[in-house]
């Protein structure tokens, strides 16, 4: 796992189980830090931009990135009737704030992420958030994300956890207690958003949280999308507070946002899921 420098090739390469990998061809290794928290690593790569890896795990690439933003926030943003404070756990790229500020319904979004490091690095060589970190409607706090959901008061119509995949240290933000505490920071109308792992490598990953979320939120949907630099198709699970119907989403809104990768109009095209897995899923 990870970069390898000879002469024959440069690449990164992360390595998911049974021997299946992602990787990129690199043209240099720009730096390797040791945060608080995590080993941060940047790459410029031949045909995909800059690429952040956290402790070997890929992050993000620059060209293509939208592929894991949008799914992301969009879908959500769209199926809640009316957005105006949103809060997203992780996410220090900025890419997730980027996206959740094009909805002009939010008035306030509010992003925790627990390794200041990574957000100046990604302010100084990604430039992912496109202003979105000196926008007016953004709070962005350097603070633990667990231990923010269980002591906020202020509640929120759409809660997104940006996060690693769900192993190791992020497997608390997996956890039934972690989404009690989503549960009981949102609205009465609310929407929660996480991404859970890739559909075929991560499968258990998916349906332990899958159970766990099933155990606090009124409904839970899932679903997939192709996303660039991860073990694809990539999974996603939304929870539901209220009586939102995730499966519907105001069209009106969506054609004032300029999305490369997911497409409103094809909305139900998301919850296309491998029939065995689906299977798991409905009897979990």
């Amino acid at each position: 796992m990870g970069f390898n420098d000879n002469d024959k090739e440069r690449a990164f390469i992360e390595w998911y189980p049974r021997g299946y990998g992602v990787g990129f061809k690199i043209k240099e290794r720009l730096f390797e830090i040791q945060t608080k928290y995590q080993r941060l690593e940047l790459y410029e790569t031949e045909g995909f931009g800059k690429l952040l890896v956290l402790d070997d795990t890929v992050q993000l690439v620059e060209i293509g990135e939208e592929s894991y933003h949008e799914p992301l926030v969009h879908p959500v943003m769209l199926a809640h009737p009316n957005p105006k404070k949103v809060l997203i756990i992780g996410g220090g790229d900025g890419g997730t704030l980027r996206e959740v500020l094009k909805h002009n319904t939010v008035e306030k979004a509010v992003m925790v992420e627990i390794d200041d490091a990574v957000i100046e690095v990604s302010k100084l060589y990604l430039n992912i958030d496109r202003g979105a970190f000196e926008d007016s409607r953004a709070e962005v706090i350097v603070g633990d994300g667990v231990e923010y959901i269980k002591n906020v008061e202020e509640k929120f119509d759409v809660i997104i956890i940006d996060s690693t995949d769900p192993v190791g240290p992020a497997k608390m933000l997996f956890s039934e207690e972690f989404y009690r505490n989503v549960y009981n920071a949102l609205n009465e109308k609310g929407l929660m958003i996480t991404q859970a792992g890739s559909v075929y490598l991560f499968t258990n990953e998916l349906l332990d949280a899958h159970r766990e979320m099933k155990k606090v939120f009124d409904r839970v949907y899932y679903f997939s999308f192709p996303v660039i630099g991860y073990a694809s198709p990539w999974s996603f699970l939304v929870g539901v507070k209220g009586n939102i119907d995730f499966t519907k989403i105001n069209l009106k809104r969506a054609k004032s946002l300029e999305l490369a990768y997911y497409d409103p109009e094809r909305h139900e095209t998301l919850f296309q899921m491998p029939k065995y897995v689906r299977d798991l899923l409905e009897g979990a």
